[in-house]
């Protein structure tokens, strides 16, 4: 039986050997055929060795090639950045360019537009000129006419001033020597022959010495109204302190019988005719003292300032001038309000001779004497309640 089992296990053995033997031999086979394949391979992987020397040759070339390229890329970007900005500059300036030739475009069309319009104004000019031309050679024929007017007019001035001479010869001499006589002879009479006078030829005699002193009176202040026009009209620059202080001596004994009270305050200085002023002041004050109220003591006030005619405020002023402004106030009886510019009219009373002695010349030597200064002079009356003159000056 053992031997049965080992022959069997034998047997076994020969064919798993066999066995193993037949894969052996396969396995040379695959063996065989993998060591050709495997020489195959070797023979490709040679030649791809070989390619890939080539190739790596090629590509050593490219990458020399490509940093060469690089190179000039880099040559090339810098160039085109630095041509880029040239042209971002170029850019720039053409577009300020463009704005300046804009707006020279838009000012030579101002310009036209203006020059068409300087065009028209002056073709409206040279019309102008023509017409004005036209109207000068009309004012030189006229002003030649008016030339030979006023020669003749200064002609008649002379002779009209000749006459004046001899009126004013006439009214101080011939004229008021007989009123001197007449006072002289009824002064006589009442002195001498009083009591062979009855009461009703002394009082006749008293209205004859009174009209003749008025008569007189009259006459003087007439001669001082012509004579306004025609004394030296010499401009000084005075004090007007020193005006009101000579009108206040001269009226010394008036203000002390009226108890009147004059004030002034810091008169200026004033470009005027010394004479003309002393007396037009001499009228003012004298006519405050004149007009007054009973029972109550005058009191005037005089003030000055210098100021510019646009702050007054009045159409006959220059509001570029300056102006010596002088007021003069009184507490006396005042006037109307209507009577505002008949009061500087020649012979013009307002009141009786019974009430207040006068010519009504005086406030018409004012006026004229204030025109002689080519100033303005404004009454402001209330009445019972005083009156206020303000003078204007050219100062």
């Amino acid at each position: 039986m053992a031997s049965i089992e080992e022959s069997a296990e034998l047997i076994f053995a020969n064919q798993a050997l066999l066995l193993q033997n037949q894969e052996k031999e396969k396995r040379s086979a695959e063996l065989a055929v993998a060591n050709k394949e495997l020489a195959f391979q070797n023979e490709e992987k040679e030649k791809r060795a070989a390619e890939l020397v080539i190739a790596n040759e090629e590509l050593v070339f490219q990458n020399e090639e490509k940093e060469n390229r690089a190179g000039e890329l880099a040559i090339a970007n810098k160039e085109l950045a630095f041509q880029n900005k040239e042209k971002e500059s170029r850019a720039a300036e053409l577009v300020i360019a463009n704005e300046e030739l804009v707006f020279q475009n838009e000012e030579k069309e101002s310009r036209a537009a203006e020059l068409i319009i300087a065009n028209k104004e002056l073709a409206f000019q040279n019309e102008e000129k023509e017409k004005r031309a036209a109207e000068l050679a009309i004012a030189n024929e006229e002003l030649v006419f008016q030339n030979e007017e006023k020669e003749s007019r200064a002609e008649e001035l002379r002779v009209a001033n000749k006459e004046l001479l001899a009126f004013n010869y006439i009214s101080s001499h011939d004229l008021q020597e007989p009123l001197r006589k007449i006072q002289m002879f009824t002064t006589v009479m009442l002195e001498n022959e009083a009591q062979n006078l009855s009461d009703k030829g002394k009082h006749y005699l008293d209205r004859i010495q009174f009209s003749a002193a008025r008569m007189q009176q009259l006459i003087e202040d007439l001669l001082a109204f012509s004579r306004i026009s025609t004394m030296d009209h010499s401009f000084e620059t005075t004090d007007l302190n020193e005006i009101v202080a000579e009108v206040i001596t001269d009226l010394n004994d008036t203000i002390l019988e009226k108890n009147a009270i004059i004030e002034s305050f810091e008169l200026c200085h004033a470009e005027i005719i010394p004479f003309q002023f002393r007396q037009l002041m001499y009228n003012l004050v004298s006519n405050a003292l004149k007009f007054t109220q009973p029972g109550i003591p005058p009191h005037i006030l005089i003030t000055s300032r210098v100021v510019k005619g646009s702050e007054l405020d009045h159409e006959k002023l220059s509001p570029e001038k300056n102006y010596c402004h002088i007021t003069v106030k009184d507490n006396g009886i005042g006037f109307e309000p209507q009577f505002r510019e008949r009061i500087f009219e020649l012979f013009q009373k307002l009141h009786s001779n019974e009430l207040y002695k006068g010519t009504g010349i005086g406030l018409a030597i004012v006026k004229k004497i204030i025109d002689n200064h080519k100033g303005h002079i404004i009454a402001t009356g209330v009445l019972n309640k005083g009156a206020r003159f303000d003078i204007y000056l050219p100062a």
